[in-house]
Order: structure tokens, then C-alpha cells, then sequence
């Protein structure tokens, strides 16, 4: 029976090089210190002892609690809930989406004025959504704020999601991601309830093994919080690593940047 059962990866072999180019360029961007520092975020009272109750103060204090953990600098940045895209107009903020429901979070940057991050009411009632919610409008205040990425690149919203498994947020955003959808017009970025998100199932499994075999972790506790879906395309992608991870270390460095997913 021996050679018979091979481990087999999930993804395309497009995908695994989109993802193990895009880990590289978000290396490259914000140095690999800061994800082998990363403390792996859960939705345990140890991650997140704040009492929630769902009030605009709650929500404000989650708001701070998530930026602390990933080093985002949300002095410049106004967090705002809105109950329907209506309201993000009031301020002469061109603002769009491209689906007919109303986008969970939303990135505004005008350019001329405070960064905006607005959280839709609706997210208040499921605090494990809202976390995943705001570390993904944060991740757009890391990449696009701070001028590290370009709003036009061809995979910016499929790199962003990835930044979220980087900086210790996998977790939350891969069970949360098919709950939402991303939107991007001019000077916004917003998730809906729509569709599914940018990376499949199968493509944040492999982007959650892949994080865990740079920082050497080959049975991370963390895992048991993925979902099950998550979870099967996850230790699947960990087993194909186990024997192929070495070569991919070796030429980490040399990776070619594939198409978008």
C-alpha cells in the first residue's frame, strides 16, 4: 500500500503560486518579522476580554482592540456604523457598490481628508463577523493608507484578504469570508452579503497552512476554531507541504508572480 496514498493539494497549482507569491510580496511590503510575531486572533475571552454588548461603544473598543493587534495607525481614521449606503453620501464621499444589497464595511479614502472605515449596524449582532469585518477594512488602511498598494492592481482585494492571514486574522476571516462579498469603486472598498468573498474555500485553506509552515507551526492549536469545511481543505494543504515545503522554502525568494486567481 505504501505509495499509493499521496498527499494531494487542494488548489490549482495557479493558486498555490498566487498565494506563495502574494505571502512573499506582503513579506517584501511589511517585513516577515511581522507575521512570525503575529498572535493568531480566536474568539476566546482571552483575545478579546472587552464585555460586548453591541453598543457603539463596544464597537469602538473592538475597533481599537483589532487595530492594536495588527499595528494599524488609526489616528487619521474615523470609524463610523451606517444602516444603509445612503448615509455614507451625506458627506460628499463618492461611494458605490455594485450589488443590489448593502456592503458589511466599506474603506473610504478620499485623499483629501480623515480615512473613513464604516461598519454596517446589521454586523453589531455577530461580534465573530464584526472582528472579521474590521480587520479586512483595516487591512485596506495598511495597503492602500499607508500607499503600499495600488487601488487599480489587478489582485489588490484577493491580497488584502491574504494580508488578514499574515497578520494573524485567518482564523476569523476565513469562516467569516463566505457570509461576504467584497465591492471596489473609485475611493471605497466594502464587503456585501451577496456572493461569496474573493478566495475560495479551498484557496484560504492553503493560505492558512502556508502561514503556519513559515512560523513552523506543524499542529497549531488555533486550527480547531476553523470551520469544517476550512478545516479539511487546511490539513490537506499542511500534508502536501510536509513533503514539499523544503523545495518551496529554498526558492521562496525567486517566486514568479502568477495572474490573479
Amino acid at each position: 500500500m505504501l505509495g499509493l496514498w499521496t498527499a494531494r493539494l487542494p488548489v490549482s497549482d495557479e493558486d498555490r503560486r498566487w498565494v506563495d507569491a502574494a505571502f512573499c510580496r506582503l513579506g517584501e511590503l511589511l517585513g516577515w518579522q511581522r507575521m512570525m510575531a503575529a498572535r493568531v486572533a480566536l474568539p476566546t475571552a482571552e483575545d478579546f476580554p472587552d464585555p460586548y454588548d453591541g453598543s457603539e461603544g463596544a464597537v469602538r473598543a473592538l475597533f481599537l482592540r483589532v487595530a492594536r493587534s495588527i499595528d494599524a495607525d488609526v489616528s487619521d481614521t474615523e470609524l463610523r456604523l451606517f444602516s444603509d449606503a445612503i448615509e455614507l453620501t451625506q458627506d460628499a464621499v463618492l461611494f458605490a457598490t455594485r450589488e443590489r444589497s448593502t456592503p458589511g464595511g466599506v474603506y473610504i479614502d478620499p485623499q483629501n481628508g480623515r480615512k473613513l472605515i464604516a461598519i454596517h449596524d446589521r454586523q453589531i449582532k455577530d461580534p465573530g463577523a464584526l472582528v472579521a469585518v474590521l480587520a479586512h477594512e483595516l487591512g485596506h488602511l495598511i495597503l492602500l493608507g499607508g500607499g503600499l498598494v495600488d487601488r487599480n492592481s489587478e489582485d489588490m482585494e484577493e491580497l488584502n484578504d491574504l494580508l488578514t492571514v499574515f497578520l494573524g486574522y485567518g482564523v476569523f476571516n476565513a469562516n467569516a469570508a463566505f457570509r461576504f462579498s467584497q465591492s471596489m469603486e473609485l475611493y471605497s472598498q466594502g464587503w456585501s452579503m451577496s456572493r461569496l468573498g474573493y478566495l475560495p474555500e479551498q484557496v484560504w485553506g492553503y493560505a492558512l497552512a502556508r502561514f503556519a509552515f513559515e512560523r513552523n507551526e506543524t499542529s497549531p492549536e488555533w486550527a480547531r476554531y476553523l470551520s469544517t469545511s476550512i478545516k479539511a481543505y487546511f490539513k490537506s494543504s499542511v500534508k502536501w507541504l510536509e513533503r514539499n515545503g523544503e523545495r518551496l522554502t529554498r526558492t521562496r525568494a525567486q517566486i514568479e508572480r502568477p495572474k490573479r486567481l
